[in-house]
């Protein structure tokens, strides 16, 4: 029924008028069926359990009033590999976007700050966004900050977009969501995506037991009740679908749980592509030997592997793109150099995608949605065929089961 109801629904203003105009005498106006708005918003670094540190009325709100659970991210639980696999469907080493640093033999090296690499879409065409199949499609979208929404992926790019800006306020981005949306009926996007970090960032330097943490939670939850304002009193808000999600969570870490890769290797040996919580390395070359000697293998608070020996929970190591060796922290502890020395405690994330620190939130919200369903066992993978299901649209098979969203709207 959820499906025919939204699947249907874009088409049902045309069915309707074709009926109209072949009727005689002329029919009475008929009520047409109206699409949902659906609202992606992600919170960076929002942790599973922050939902219950009663920051975050709103967000509580919507849970109570919707579905929601905690959800898994891929492995590695960082920013971009998960943004995209949210957007996908597809786990990082399938889209090719394996970490927020990483290097192509062909395309050179990619970092968060490098723009010129983010707007290059020759790094994300190895996935198809949820945005490039509804475009596709004829269904308008909008994405208030995503990473690879900067690229023309596969050529196409959402109707309405923006560079990203981190200086720019929470409640400026909402407002430019609601401008989006006060456009005449046939212009105005049906998905919109809206991206908050400073819970994350404020995670990291604070940790997440921070008071700053705890404040850009309270930022983040009045900026989402400003949207919620918004379109309530655009008439907008019984019609629109509102899934909140989060990318990873976040781990405190401290300066006496550090693993010192000098202790271990000669860092002259090895290429950091990043390190921490996850490290990805190449050995310099003719030194191969003497690298994975050194490294591979189990020690207190740290696993390495090549990449072709990491273990398949964590899917990932055929993108030519996973450096040759991988290494994962335990959660909370860092892998790290002295010439770059964890000084302070602070916060981090990356690691194993099944410890309790590192999962995110799952909350849908509006028209379809059952109250109070209580989900269990998503995956980041299982958010794009969610949405796919929402707008009506065909998107690429990924890697997520459509069945686990199914309780968020069937009884």
């Amino acid at each position: 029924m959820f499906d025919r109801l939204f699947g249907l629904a874009r088409v049902a203003v045309l069915t309707l008028a074709v009926a109209a105009c072949a009727t005689t005498p002329p029919a009475p106006p008929v009520e047409t069926v109206q699409a949902p708005n659906v609202i992606l918003i992600s919170i960076d670094g929002f942790r599973a359990d922050y939902l219950e540190r009663g920051a975050t009325p709103v967000l509580a709100q919507l849970a109570a009033e919707g579905a929601s659970g905690p959800m898994k991210p891929s492995f590695p639980s960082v920013t971009f590999p998960n943004h995209y696999t949210l957007v996908t469907g597809l786990h990082p080493d399938h889209h090719g976007i394996v970490g927020n640093n990483m290097v192509d033999a062909e395309l050179g090296r990619f970092s968060l700050g490098n723009k010129q690499a983010v707007a290059d879409r020759r790094w994300w065409d190895q996935g198809e966004p949820i945005w490039v199949s509804a475009e596709r499609q004829g269904v308008k979208t909008a994405t208030m900050f995503w990473p690879g929404s900067e690229a023309d992926i596969r050529g196409v790019r959402p109707s309405y977009w923006t560079p990203f800006d981190q200086s720019m306020p929470g409640d400026a981005r909402v407002d430019q969501v609601l401008t989006w949306l006060d456009l005449p009926a046939a212009q105005r996007p049906a998905l919109t995506t809206l991206y908050f970090d400073i819970v994350d960032t404020m995670g990291h330097h604070h940790g997440p037991d921070g008071a700053e943490t705890l404040e850009a939670m309270r930022s983040v939850d009045a900026s989402i009740g400003r949207l919620v304002d918004g379109l309530k009193a655009r008439g907008l808000y019984e019609n629109t679908v509102l899934v909140v999600v989060s990318d990873h969570g976040m781990a405190a870490t401290s300066p006496d749980r550090v693993t010192v890769l000098d202790d271990i290797v000669d860092p002259e040996a090895v290429q950091i592509i990043y390190s921490g919580a996850v490290t990805f390395l190449n050995p310099v070359a003719g030194r191969e030997t003497e690298v994975e000697q050194a490294l591979l293998g189990s020690r207190p608070h740290l696993d390495c592997w090549r990449k072709s020996e990491i273990p398949a929970r964590l899917v990932l190591g055929s993108n030519p793109r996973v450096s040759a060796i991988v290494c994962a922290s335990e959660p909370g502890w860092l892998l790290a150099t002295r010439a770059r020395p964890v000084t302070k405690p602070r916060g981090a994330h990356g690691y194993d995608n099944a410890a309790p620190e590192m999962q995110a939130i799952f909350i849908a919200h509006g028209p379809g949605v059952i109250a109070g369903r209580r989900l269990q066992n998503l995956d980041s993978v299982d958010v794009q065929p969610f949405l796919a299901r929402l707008l009506g649209v065909t998107a690429p098979r990924g890697d997520g089961d459509p069945n686990d969203t199914l309780p968020v709207t069937q009884r």
